[in-house]
C-alpha cells in the first residue's frame, strides 16, 4: 500500500496553472509518485521486530532507505528534517504504545523506517508498505514535509489501519480509511501540544503552506471545506454532511471528498466528551476499528463507535445524527466483525465494458476517438484527456501505435490501495475500468499520453 499525504488533484490544480508558484515541482512530484506507484510491489526486506525506528536520509535522491542518520536513542543530529521526523515518529509511536496498547504500525513491534531529503522541491510524504517517506517541500507553496507532525501520523495510520481492518480502499469504508488517518493524526497533534479538544484547531497539516497562500492546511476536520480557498490551489472541496455526500465511481468512490462527513462527526464527539481526544473519543474509534469488516459502512462504523462509546454513547450518536448519518442498530448487526476470508476477499472493482465474449476482435475498424478519465489520488480530483485519431501528427501516430497493441477487454477484479489511481479508458463505444495495479508499460504510456490532450488540441 502506498499513501500520501498532497493529494494528487491538488498537486495537478497547482500543476495546471500556467504561471501558478512551483507548477515545475508539482510536474515532477506527480511524474515521481507515478513511478513510484508503477515499482510499489518489488519486494523489500522486512525490518526487525524491535519496537525501534531509523531515520535516514536520501541526500535529494530517491534511492530507499537512503543513509542512516538517527536511529531511537540517539541525540539530535542537527539536521532539521532529521530531528523534526524523529520527534514526530517517536511521539507517534508513543501514542500508540500508551494509549491503544499497540506496539508500532503492525502491533507487533516492527522496526520503523523513515527516510527525509526524498528528490529534490519534492512536494509529498507518503507510506509506501514498508517505511515513511518524506520531501522537502518547493520552497513556494510547501514547506517541509517533516514540520506538521499529524502528517507522519497521518501515513502511519494508513499501516496501522490496514493491519486492524483492513478497510476496503472504496466508498465509505474507502472514505472512512481516509478519516481514521486524519483522526488520529489530530490526536497525536492535540496530544503533543498539550491540548484538549475544546482548544484545537482541527486543521491537518497545519503550517505546511507557506505564507502566500490563502490556506490554513490540507483539511479542516470541523468544518470540512474551508481548509483553503485559494487562485493556485482552488477551493477544498470537502463536504461536512451526508447532504454533501458525493455519488461517483470517480477516486474509487469519493473517499477523499466524503472523509470530511466522519471526520466532523469526530470532531463533535470529542467536544461532547471532552478532555483529550486521543484518551477520550480516539478511545472509542480505536475499539470500533479492531470490530468492523473490512467494507464496513458510515452507519455500520458509527454503530461500532456507539456500541464502544459505553456512558457516552447517546453524545456518539448524537454526533452522527449531526452530520446525518442515524445509528439505527446494534453494532454487532450494522457492522460485523472482520474475518480471513474477508480480508482474503478483500479487493476493488472489475473492470467494466463489453465483455471479451460479445466482442469480434478479428473485423473491428480503425478507433476514431480514445478518452482516459483517471480519478483517486489523496483528495479525488478527476483528470480527463482525449485524442480524436483523424488527424497527423507524432502523438497521434504513437497513440495508434499503442492501441494496435494493448488489450482492452475488461480485467480481472484488483486490490485498490489507498491514494492510488483508477483509470477509465474508452475506445469509441467501449469502455474498460482499470486499477494503477493492471497498467502495462504499454497502457501506462496510453493513459499519459491520452491525458496531455484536450478535444482542442489532439
Amino acid at each position: 500500500m502506498s499513501c500520501s499525504i498532497v493529494p494528487p488533484y491538488l498537486l495537478r490544480q497547482i500543476a495546471s496553472e500556467p504561471d501558478a508558484r512551483a507548477t515545475d515541482h508539482c510536474h515532477r512530484t506527480l511524474e515521481i509518485d507515478e513511478r513510484f506507484r508503477a515499482g510499489r510491489r518489488a519486494p523489500r526486506a522486512v525490518a526487525a521486530a524491535d519496537g525501534g525506528f531509523t531515520v535516514h536520509t536520501a541526500d535529494n535522491g530517491t534511492d530507499l532507505p537512503g543513509r542512516a542518520v538517527r536511529a531511537s536513542g540517539e541525540p539530535a543530529s542537527g539536521d532539521v528534517a532529521v530531528d523534526e521526523a524523529y520527534a514526530g515518529l517517536e511521539a507517534s509511536l508513543a501514542m500508540y504504545a500508551d494509549v491503544y496498547a499497540h506496539n508500532s504500525w503492525d502491533g507487533q513491534g516492527a522496526h520503523v523506517l523513515a527516510t527525509v531529503h526524498y528528490e529534490r522541491n519534492y512536494d509529498n510524504a507518503f507510506w509506501n508498505g514498508t517505511q515513511l517517506v518524506f520531501g522537502d517541500g518547493d520552497g513556494e507553496v510547501f514547506d517541509r514535509f517533516t514540520k506538521p507532525v499529524d502528517v507522519l501520523a497521518h501515513e502511519l495510520t494508513h499501516a496501522v489501519t490496514e493491519s486492524v481492518a483492513g478497510l476496503v480502499y472504496e466508498g465509505q469504508s474507502g472514505a472512512l480509511n481516509e478519516s481514521v488517518s486524519d483522526v488520529f493524526g489530530a490526536c497525536l497533534k492535540q496530544r503533543v501540544l498539550g491540548q484538549g479538544a475544546a482548544e484545537a484547531d482541527w486543521v491537518v497539516g497545519e503550517g505546511l503552506f507557506l505564507p502566500g497562500v490563502n490556506g490554513r492546511g490540507l483539511r479542516d476536520m470541523h468544518n470540512p471545506g474551508t481548509a483553503y480557498d485559494d487562485p493556485v490551489l482552488g477551493k477544498d472541496p470537502q463536504g461536512a454532511d451526508m447532504s454533501a455526500y458525493v455519488e461517483t465511481t470517480d477516486d474509487n468512490g469519493g473517499v477523499h471528498l466524503n472523509s470530511g462527513i466522519p471526520n466532523r462527526a469526530f470532531v463533535l464527539a470529542a467536544l461532547a466528551i471532552g478532555g483529550t481526544s486521543a484518551e477520550g473519543a480516539g478511545r472509542i474509534w480505536w475499539t470500533a476499528l479492531g470490530t468492523v469488516a473490512p467494507d464496513v459502512d458510515f452507519a455500520g462504523f458509527a454503530a461500532a463507535t456507539v456500541e464502544a462509546a459505553g456512558d457516552h454513547a447517546d453524545a456518539v450518536r448524537d454526533a452522527w445524527a449531526q452530520v446525518g448519518v442515524e445509528v439505527a442498530q446494534p453494532a454487532g448487526d450494522a457492522a460485523g466483525g472482520a474475518t480471513a476470508d474477508d480480508v482474503a476477499a478483500f479487493g476493488g472493482r472489475a473492470g467494466r465494458g463489453t465483455s471479451p465474449e460479445s466482442r469480434d476482435h478479428s473485423a473491428e475498424a480503425a478507433p476514431t476517438v480514445v478518452e482516459v478519465r483517471r480519478t483517486g489520488g489523496f483528495a479525488g480530483r478527476t483528470a480527463t484527456g482525449r485524442c480524436d485519431l483523424g488527424g497527423e501528427g507524432a502523438h497521434l501516430d504513437e497513440v495508434r501505435a499503442l492501441l494496435s497493441r494493448v488489450d482492452l477487454r475488461p480485467a480481472k477484479p484488483a486490490r485498490t490501495y489507498p491514494d492510488m489511481y483508477s483509470y477509465v479508458i474508452r475506445v469509441d463505444d467501449d469502455e474498460v475500468t482499470l486499477a494503477e495495479t493492471q497498467l502495462t508499460e504499454d497502457l501506462r504510456r496510453l493513459t499519459a499520453l491520452v491525458l496531455e490532450q484536450t478535444p482542442d488540441d489532439s
